[in-house]
């Protein structure tokens, strides 16, 4: 594992390298935000620890271009205590935030964490599964699973459920989801897709009565509750 951490402090930075090199980790040193960000845009790191102020470009700004283009996990390290820098570090994409002066065995404990659920996230993403809370869909295999265990679904209700959990948040009218899924020529009622609900709710929910994943938009259509 290859991380790279930015920091103006060089006495921290040789001690959080010393650390982490005796955990196996390859590790790089920036000591500004300039430094920082080159290395990390070319380097192909798997998680960066990243100062919050620093020269040249403060923690945050890097932080804020390198989620441009990339999703490595970042830590933030920062002397302020103030709640509203994490939210801050948070809006600009950290990942996790570690408060100066901290316990080193907190910094590796987070780091492994960090590393941990970057890796099952890209596990998942190779095998294209879409997971939330009891249910989990694999895109490729057309099957989706409810606490591990196959729920059968036909061909439609797949089709719905899929599109569903792809886009969370995002609204459909019944209109759209007849379109989409059985095709601006089908002549059938637009009942259909109440009907496929319905199946999909009594399926996957624990209580179809009161949705918690497929959930009805009033007045405008279903969407998936990520």
């Amino acid at each position: 594992m290859k991380i790279l951490v930015v920091d103006d402090e060089k006495l921290l930075v040789r001690g959080i390298k010393f650390n982490l090199e005796n955990e196996g980790y390859q590790v790089d040193t920036a000591y500004d935000g300039e430094e920082g960000f080159e290395l990390a845009r070319t380097g192909g790191y798997d998680l960066i620890v990243l100062d919050l102020m620093m020269p040249k470009l403060s923690g945050l700004e890097v932080c804020m271009r390198l989620r441009e283009f990339s999703s490595v996990p970042i830590i933030m390290l920062t002397a302020r205590t103030d709640d509203m820098d994490k939210i801050i570090g948070f809006e600009y994409g950290a990942d996790d935030y570690v408060t100066k002066p901290f316990n080193i065995l907190e910094l590796k404990a987070r780091i492994r964490a960090l590393l941990r659920r970057a890796s099952l996230k890209t596990q998942a993403e190779e095998q294209n599964l879409i997971t939330c809370g009891e249910l989990s869909i694999d895109c490729d295999r057309h099957m989706i699973y409810k606490n591990g265990a196959n729920v059968e679904l036909t061909g439609r209700e797949f089709d719905v459920i899929e599109l569903l959990m792809k886009n969370p948040g995002r609204v459909y009218s019944r209109e759209n989801l007849l379109n989409i899924i059985w095709g601006y020529d089908f002549q059938g009622d637009i009942r259909t897709v109440d009907v496929h609900v319905h199946r999909l709710r009594e399926k996957l929910e624990r209580n179809p009565a009161e949705p918690e994943y497929i959930i009805t938009k009033w007045g405008v259509g279903y969407y998936f509750k990520g």
